[in-house]
């Protein structure tokens, strides 16, 4: 069955998404690194267990330790410190806000200064999410991936 979403790719998804949850236009430079975070690890998350489903059927707690391994903050902290010189200015500054944050939460496995580096990489994915920057979104976490060893599966 068409919907209204059509053959629009990205852009008309986003869009559908927009009206279908009546949501009101927002500039996303306009949230805090926190809540940017915030988005961007359920965005990287979804991102990783999609990778992970695509690689085959196959038990849900096998699934879910492979996607573990690529969302924990020593992981991202890894990824985001080999992505650096793979982001714009703009992308550097995001990430740099979110690394910067204060939060009133920490890791439980994972350092302090990791925990903080995940938290900026998160922010980053948020923000290129809200920003509909989907391609490079995309490229982003590939690159990443691929950075820290990850095979395409």
């Amino acid at each position: 069955m068409e919907t209204a979403v059509g053959t629009g790719g990205a852009a008309g998804l986003a869009e559908y998404f927009k009206q279908a949850l009546k949501l009101k236009e927002q500039d996303p430079a306009s949230y805090s690194p926190l809540v940017l975070a915030y988005v961007g690890d359920a965005v990287y998350e979804l991102m990783v267990r999609t990778k992970v489903v695509n690689g085959g059927n196959t038990q849900v707690n096998k699934l879910n330790r492979r996607s573990t391994r690529l969302v924990c903050a020593t992981a991202q902290a890894k990824m985001v410190k080999l992505l650096e010189e793979e982001l714009s200015q703009e992308e550097l500054a995001v990430f740099k806000r979110g690394r910067n944050a204060k939060s009133a939460t920490t890791a439980k496995n994972a350092s302090v200064t990791d925990y903080r580096l995940a938290t900026g990489f998160e922010a980053l994915i948020g923000w290129l999410f809200l920003s509909e920057r989907f391609e490079r979104l995309a490229d982003i976490v590939r690159i990443g991936l691929e950075k820290i060893g990850e095979p395409e599966r």
